[in-house]
């Protein structure tokens, strides 16, 4: 959990301010493999490297809040995704992490994609 609290922390040191402010409620969780209240969606699989819940930023709705978002990395998917390269788990975490960061944004699947994401 350690490298990847580290890469967490390099991806949002090194975004741009602007996009760091719009991330401060955004918490950003590690668990090993998602769990029954993971799979939120038809199509959500348990080989899931991470997931978005809650209220996205084009969602807001300082009236209503819902729930608090947060992006979820699923740790033991990233490391079976890397097959066990540092460097690969590494990029993966930064790749997931960039992924549901789009996510927040309120960019769908398509659109993530669209973006290398």
């Amino acid at each position: 959990m350690a490298i990847a609290d580290a890469e967490v922390s390099a991806l949002m040191r090194a975004l741009p301010e602007s996009l760091r402010d719009k991330l401060a409620k955004v918490s950003v969780t590690f668990r090993r493999r998602p769990q029954g209240d993971d799979v939120v969606e038809d199509g959500d699989e348990y080989d899931l490297l991470g997931l978005f819940v809650g209220v996205s930023l084009c969602e807001n709705d300082d009236t209503d809040p819902g729930l608090s978002p947060e992006i979820r990395l699923f740790l033991d998917n990233i490391r079976d995704e890397a097959d066990g390269d540092e460097t690969a788990f590494r990029r993966e975490v930064r790749d997931t992490l960039l992924h549901e960061i789009g996510h927040y944004l309120g960019l769908d699947e398509n659109g993530v994609e669209l973006r290398g994401l």
